[in-house]
């Protein structure tokens, strides 16, 4: 890896959670050189402009996430189980055990949906990323009769992503973890329902 590749990385690393917590609105340049300890021109040098340091950011910390819940599903065996992992890493961003300030697509999508459009389209991406990750899980387990025959799969995967990004904004709102477990309890029900 170059010096310049390196350092491009490094202000990628280190401005991703600012970007998730502050918005693309919200984050000035002063906050990219803060956070990174290097210089306007520094950061210019690696990168035309903010946009593609939140592009960026967006892309890695999207990124980290999907790292996770592969990693995690590894350890599961049914289709059930893999779902369900979906609300034990989503639950990271609720307790605030990964600092990257909540959930990626969420926050982009909400932060950049009239403002941004390049934004916009890359938690667009994420979300339909996500609902075929889902539809697959769901098949699978539809093949190994763990799930109903007559499963719609992509009702099932909208339901899921509407539940959990659903959960996270309004026990982010309410500030009230209990408004979280409920609704991921009524999820876990649903998800072990399916069968």
């Amino acid at each position: 890896m170059t010096k310049a590749e390196k350092t491009r990385n490094y202000i990628i690393e280190k401005t991703a959670p600012i970007f998730n917590m502050k918005g693309y609105a919200g984050t000035s340049l002063h906050d990219i050189t803060a956070a990174t300890g290097l210089t306007k021109g520094s950061i210019y040098g690696n990168f035309a402009n903010k946009d593609e340091v939140a592009l960026a950011a967006f892309d890695y910390n999207f990124n980290n996430n999907v790292l996770q819940i592969e990693s995690s599903m590894r350890a599961q065996t049914t289709a059930k189980g893999k779902l369900l992992v979906y609300v034990s890493i989503y639950q990271n961003f609720i307790t605030g055990t990964i600092s990257l300030g909540g959930c990626p697509i969420l926050n982009t999508a909400t932060d950049a949906d009239d403002t941004h459009p390049a934004l916009r389209e890359k938690a667009l991406k994420a979300v339909l990323s996500w609902k075929k990750r889902i539809i697959k899980l769901v098949e699978e387990g539809i093949e190994n009769k763990e799930i109903a025959l007559d499963s719609n799969a992509e009702q099932i995967a909208l339901t899921v992503i509407a539940m959990i990004e659903g959960g996270i904004m309004i026990s982010t709102l309410t500030n009230k973890l209990d408004n979280w477990d409920l609704i991921m309890d009524s999820l876990k029900k649903y998800v072990n329902s399916l069968g």
